[in-house]
């Protein structure tokens, strides 16, 4: 067994050593030194969203409105509470913000985030009916809500959007990240979805943060709607601007179908799986890939 003294003197040199910030950390860091978002109460935000939205399926069935309104209402407290402090928090990595009052714009935040939450919720049913219109191995709506992935990504992503329209910085993505995590599905909080949004098995959805769907939108497994391209300054910084694919109303793609650049999917189409696509599609056309050439193998050689 080492000697205790050893074992201290190693424990205490890495201590010294990790405890001084570097000038790279400190450029990564806000210019403040309030405390930085906490990951698990973002994770505890989006649990009370669910718990508002799909009260009687992640708390407690209470069919009577009274009683409901009261566990709703002490659900909304503790959001608002959980949403004013983290909003704040993340609006320190806001440069062009002033930060004189930051907690009075928080809550305001909050609240403007509390008045969405009809719409979050009706959104959320409308892919909920999506999901299980879309997949007849759907026993009930229950099942739907409970265990699939894709009703967990797209929660995590209305809660995010909302917060992103706002111009809340850091939050939203740590929320659709934590839903990347847990489902395989990459959704940026900048995307624009429509209603009625559906995803078929989940892993491996990739929607980039210019991506602009409409409604009654199917995905299945593995579909990436990304960017073919980047563009510089000067300066060799990467600039943000509109690349991700536009798809119209009533569209379906099939898995492993990479729609890539600012392409647009016309109403009604539908594309097929293993597809790398670059270019616009019109209105109801059908995108499959060629037939499979055998060349078969000779002599060993391989293909």
């Amino acid at each position: 067994m080492m000697d205790r003294k050893e074992v201290s003197k190693v424990l205490r040199r890495n201590v010294a050593a990790l405890s001084k910030h570097t000038e790279k950390e400190l450029s990564m860091m806000p210019a403040t030194e309030a405390p930085l978002p906490s990951v698990e109460d973002v994770r505890e935000i989006v649990a009370l969203v669910k718990k508002i939205v799909f009260t009687d399926y992640f708390h407690k069935r209470l069919p009577d409105e009274e009683i409901r309104s009261y566990h709703i209402g002490v659900h909304m407290e503790d959001l608002f509470r959980l949403l004013r402090v983290q909003i704040a928090r993340g609006l320190q990595f806001c440069e062009e913000c002033d930060d004189d009052d930051v907690f009075g714009r928080a809550e305001e935040m909050a609240l403007h985030f509390i008045d969405g939450l009809p719409e979050i919720k009706r959104l959320l049913f409308t892919d909920v009916e999506a999901m299980f219109d879309n997949d007849p191995a759907a026993r009930n709506y229950g099942e739907v809500i409970f265990s699939y992935p894709s009703v967990n990504a797209m929660t995590h992503y209305r809660v995010a959007h909302m917060l992103h329209q706002m111009n809340v910085p850091v939050i939203p993505r740590i929320i659709t990240e934590q839903a990347h995590s847990k489902t395989g599905i990459d959704i940026h909080p900048g995307a624009e979805i429509g209603e009625f949004f559906s995803i078929d098995h989940g892993t491996g959805v990739v929607i980039g943060e210019t991506a602009i769907i409409g409604s009654h939108v199917s995905l299945y497994q593995g579909v990436t709607l990304g960017a073919k391209s980047f563009k510089y300054d000067e300066d060799g910084k990467m600039l943000n601007f509109p690349r991700h694919p536009i798809i119209e109303d009533y569209v379906t793609i099939y898995s492993n179908a990479s729609v890539l650049g600012r392409i647009t999917i016309g109403r009604g189409s539908v594309i097929g799986g293993n597809l790398w696509l670059t270019h616009d599609v019109p209105p109801n056309s059908r995108i499959l890939q060629s037939k499979a050439v055998d060349v078969g193998y000779q002599g060993g050689l391989g293909i």
